[in-house]
């Protein structure tokens, strides 16, 4: 299956017509947050201060790139496990946020939000912060820069690789996978599925 190229500017119109287990290959703006930068962000919020990017269509990449060398944007740059964000998801999309990136399996709370909101969470290879950092044209750090490498960055990027992993319908690739070991027969049938 060849992968579709998309653009971070079209995500709102084309997120609709995605299915779990599509190949992207995503052009345009991202956003980096981690933990501590949700923490802020959520201060904010509470706050009722403004963030430092539009949430409305934007995508936010679970990531804390390391500092670039010999002429990169950034070093590694690789998922971070989205689960560490579920508590923050939910909210987040229900105030425009159209996509996640990052690694592992979502808890249910996040999926009925990306259903809710027609969004999508894709899903980076753990493990190739290296070749991903490859993909990055420009990063700048826009917000919380005392956080360091977990500081939000605005980042450009060019065809970076993706699998949508839960789709606007819910479809879970997680679970289809799990679904299709079984029913292949396979030893360990209740082990995860990892991307």
């Amino acid at each position: 299956m060849s992968a579709l190229r998309l653009s971070t500017g079209e995500l709102a119109a084309r997120l609709p017509g995605l299915r779990a287990g599509d190949r992207v290959l995503l052009n345009g703006t991202i956003y980096t947050a981690r933990d501590a930068a949700h923490q802020r962000l959520f201060q904010l919020l509470d706050q009722g201060a403004p963030l430092p990017f539009d949430l409305k269509g934007a995508a936010v990449y679970y990531a804390g790139p390391t500092p670039g060398q010999q002429g990169m944007a950034v070093g590694a740059c690789g998922p971070t496990t989205a689960g560490r964000m579920d508590a923050f998801a939910p909210r987040l999309l229900d105030l425009g946020l159209a996509a996640m990136i990052g690694k592992g399996e979502r808890g249910p709370a996040v999926v009925d939000a990306i259903v809710r909101n027609g969004a999508c969470y894709f899903a980076a290879v753990g493990g190739a912060g290296a070749l991903i950092a490859r993909c990055i044209r420009t990063a700048q750090p826009i917000a919380f820069h005392d956080l360091g490498c977990e500081s939000v960055k605005r980042m450009e990027v060019e065809d970076l690789p993706l699998t949508v992993a839960i789709d606007s319908l819910g479809n879970d690739l997680f679970k289809q996978g799990r679904a299709e070991y079984q029913a292949a027969g396979g030893a360990h049938a209740s082990a995860s599925v990892r991307l």
